[in-house]
């Protein structure tokens, strides 16, 4: 769609019939300030806990250490590439900059894939919680090299440089990681502060679960609020939006009313749909609007570079994995994980983002970056079904399914609203036989089972699950009413309803 538009805009303006250079900019800080925080949230909002924390090690070795490695290969690549003048020749921060920003994975087809397939639960976990992270540490390594950048570096050495860089990476991801989480937390005891066990004048005669509308209302705050701390205070306010996004789907969200928890994931996953969308319409958008450096050298290698460093990223790090999993990372899923490395909307953006001089260097970069990312979209998101069905990684069931049944539809999926995870409501009975009692929980697991989850979420009693049903059906019948213009149902369920 946005190549259609970038075609029909340039048309127009060959032919001088209009001038729309102004309203087809992409500017970065609308990037940054509007589209992007809602996509990073809900993406830590929407993830799968169990898998997640259950793998949480795996991934972030892979997001983190990985990502770094990417980075320092395709940047050191690009780097003496061009010392030995094959290639456009950068400095140093700059290629290390570029290999930052071109190492953020977005396996969007790969993930949709995996879901129609029924792949193994394990490696789609790590595909798809590798990529929620790496977005925001390729983010963080890009601004530690612009930083670098920005400073002048010429009177110290490359030792320092480098515990420098390391320095300020720590800081903007720890200190970002937990100004995130403590929001997170924040949130969640405020959701329950008018329940009996907090004495708070204010809020003690507030019921929020009985004013959806106060509860979606506190939920758009603070999803919002540690991306503006964060940045306030010089750090990454999309490290701090997706851990807090994390610990609010993992306590917060259990909090609220049913009414307010569908509310709550179906408008995160529409506006971060819409986000996503905008971007990529803004990267067709692009091929036709934007001047172009293209040198051919430089993309090839570069190519070259982004595979040969998501190798070195999956293959040596998962045989080290091996040796502390129970569940091992076998070659078949090794080679997934390096085929789904798909480059997205993010690279592009941070492409843009980047302050380079001579203006020819940022034209260079941003060709580059959209190359990069039509061609793995294309080629390797592509390739990702016949590659699953040739080394047969999929699930027996999904194997005997007839292709006509395979859904890849962003847009159905995300209409599936009713997520048991994000829907369950537990007694403390229910939450003690399910979770406590479980001998297989292990490490931050169990910990989490045994004291932070039920000090930072309400277990439920028979009379809150009486209302919440009652509230749901409420609802349901008033839409009924609505759609047949008549009544619901008969007078023996509104007496039921009552």
């Amino acid at each position: 769609l946005g190549i259609l538009m970038g075609a029909f805009i340039k048309i127009i303006e060959a032919q001088k019939l209009a001038n729309w250079k102004e309203e087809e900019m992409f500017r970065p800080n609308m990037f940054f300030l509007l589209l992007l925080p809602p996509i990073i949230f809900e993406s830590g909002y929407s993830l799968h806990k169990g898998n997640f924390f259950q793998n949480i090690g795996s991934i972030t070795l892979f997001s983190v250490f990985g990502t770094a490695i990417s980075a320092f290969i395709v940047g050191g690549g690009i780097y003496f590439l061009g010392q030995a003048d094959v290639i456009y020749k950068l400095n140093m921060t700059d290629s290390f900059a570029f290999g930052s920003l071109i190492s953020a994975v977005d396996p969007v087809a790969t993930i949709a894939i995996f879901n129609a397939l029924n792949v193994d639960p394990v490696l789609n976990m790590l595909v798809f919680g590798e990529s929620i992270l790496n977005d925001a540490v390729s983010i963080v390594l890009t601004n530690t090299a612009e930083g670098l950048t920005r400073e002048n570096m010429s009177d110290v050495s490359g030792w320092q440089t480098f515990l420098q860089a390391l320095g300020y990476f720590l800081k903007m991801f720890f200190g970002s990681a937990a100004l995130g989480t403590l929001t997170g937390l924040i949130s969640a005891l405020i959701s329950f502060l008018n329940f009996e066990h907090f004495h708070v004048y204010v809020l003690k005669h507030i019921d929020l679960r009985k004013t959806p509308s106060l509860e979606f209302g506190m939920m758009i705050i603070f999803a919002y609020l540690p991306y503006g701390l964060a940045e306030g205070i010089s750090l990454s306010g999309i490290m701090a939006i997706l851990f807090s996004g994390i610990v609010m789907s993992h306590y917060t969200h259990h909090n609220l009313s049913p009414v307010t928890q569908i509310l709550m994931q179906q408008t995160l996953r529409t506006v971060a749909f819409m986000c996503e969308t905008c971007v990529f319409a803004f990267l067709g958008l692009s091929i036709f609007s934007f001047p172009h450096k293209f040198e051919m050298s430089f993309v090839i290698w570069c190519i070259v570079l982004v595979l040969f460093g998501r190798a070195v990223n999956i293959f040596p790090l998962s045989y080290l994995l091996n040796f502390f999993r129970d569940h091992k990372i076998t070659p078949k899923m090794m080679f997934i994980m390096w085929f789904s490395g798909l480059r997205g909307a993010i690279p592009y953006a941070l492409s843009l983002h980047l302050g380079l001089e001579p203006i020819e260097k940022r034209q260079l970069i941003g060709t580059t970056t959209i190359i990069i990312v039509l061609f793995t979209i294309l080629l390797l998101g592509g390739g990702t079904m016949p590659l699953i069905r040739l080394i047969d990684i999929e699930d027996s069931k999904a194997r005997k399914r007839n292709k006509k049944d395979i859904n890849l539809s962003k847009t159905e999926k995300m209409g599936n609203t009713i997520e048991s995870e994000h829907l369950s409501e537990l007694t403390e009975e229910e939450y003690e036989a399910q979770y406590i009692k479980r001998q297989d929980l292990k490490g931050f697991m169990w910990f989490d089972a045994k004291y932070l989850n039920p000090f930072f979420t309400r277990r439920l009693t028979q009379e809150d699950l009486h209302h919440g049903r009652i509230q749901m059906k409420t609802l349901t019948n008033k839409w009924y009413e609505e759609v047949r213009q008549g009544p619901s149902g008969s007078e023996d369920d509104e007496q039921e309803l009552l």
